[in-house]
């Protein structure tokens, strides 16, 4: 039986080759496929990451000229996972700043009764 991680990893690589295999059929991602699979597969995710005063157009954007290190306009895997990346670090980063209020002890957060949940 797969774990929650190998589920979680397996899910990434296909919907990454869902959207890279479009068109054209070339397993990179341009910039309007990488909106596209962010926007129809993580938007929920996107709303609760996305830093103040910024549209999510232009969080997208951001997170692709980041990602695409080698300037091409087009996102190849490992450079697509520098993005998965990048976001999952600013969402975990921004459930610490939801509880920090709650957390007397600097381990506190990561207890066994800790959530990383959006911030109400």
């Amino acid at each position: 039986m797969k774990t929650d991680l190998e589920l979680a990893l397996e899910c990434a690589i296909n919907i990454y080759h869902q959207y890279a295999m479009k068109c054209p059929i070339d397993d990179y991602l341009s910039k309007t496929e990488f909106s596209k699979l962010l926007k129809e597969t993580a938007e929920p995710f996107l709303y609760n990451t996305v830093p103040p005063n910024t549209s999510i157009d232009d969080y997208i954007s951001k997170l692709f000229a980041r990602a695409d290190h080698n300037h091409d306009g087009r996102l190849k895997f490992t450079e697509f996972l520098t993005t998965l990346n990048l976001v999952v670090i600013d969402a975990h980063n921004r459930s610490h700043l939801c509880h920090s209020s709650h957390d007397q002890h600097p381990d506190a957060s990561h207890g066994q009764d800790h959530s990383h949940g959006p911030c109400k």
